[in-house]
């Protein structure tokens, strides 16, 4: 297969549910159970809730990456999902991980942006 640029989608998100976005437990659950679904390999990871709330993830994978950014005091959180292209056709995999990430979150989107590199 020649190399495909892959499906890197950029997003702010508005949440009104702010206690999914004051620590990181729940949407680790919900990371670890996508990544599971979709056969994906994490080779690492860091989480860490701020104080008083909120919290950052960033997930490096074999594919690339997955990170996420809240701010429960404005009910937004920023998320960041590309999966590369180099053995596989990666881009329906982008667009579902993205998709249940704001269906976890039961989030609008305020704005996205999708770059194919």
């Amino acid at each position: 297969m020649a190399y495909q640029p892959g499906l890197h989608i950029i997003a702010e998100l508005s949440v009104t549910n702010t206690a999914l976005l004051a620590q990181f437990r729940d949407a680790k659950d919900c990371i670890d159970h996508i990544i599971a679904r979709h056969s994906l390999c994490n080779l690492g990871e860091v989480y860490h809730n701020f104080s008083p709330a909120g919290f950052t993830a960033v997930i490096c994978l074999s594919e690339s990456h997955i990170s996420l950014h809240s701010w429960p005091e404005y009910g937004r959180l920023h998320m960041d999902v590309y999966l590369s292209n180099f053995l596989n056709d990666n881009d329906a995999i982008t667009q579902a991980i993205f998709d249940e990430l704001v269906y976890f979150f039961d989030a609008a989107i305020i704005n996205q942006q999708t770059i194919k590199r």
